[in-house]
């Protein structure tokens, strides 16, 4: 009963890892901004990202797309552990004073 809660548990923070990419490429998509740049920049030496690759596929045009504001994006990021990508994409925010 143990290991199938852990499997519940790893499954449901791979789910949620995903949805974070997706509102990632999404915020990239609705400001203009390439996903793939700044994932580079935040993380240079890492091979090309599989699961962003992906959720680009699932991405819809800015103007289709639900307002992703910058301080959700930045939380999601940090729950997530992502506080290389979190800084580069703070970067973009005050650089181009995004909202």
């Amino acid at each position: 009963m143990e290991y199938n809660r852990e499997e519940e548990v790893i499954r449901n923070y791979q789910k949620g890892e995903k949805m974070m990419i997706l509102i990632f490429a999404q915020w990239c998509i609705n400001h203009d901004l390439d996903p793939i740049t700044i994932y580079t920049e935040a993380y240079p030496h890492q091979e090309k990202n599989k699961e962003l690759v992906e959720a680009l596929d699932l991405t819809v045009p800015k103007k289709e797309s639900d307002l992703i504001d910058s301080e959700t994006i930045l939380e999601v990021l940090s729950l997530y552990g992502n506080d290389d990508l979190a800084f580069v994409v703070s970067d973009y925010i005050h650089r181009k004073n995004l909202k």
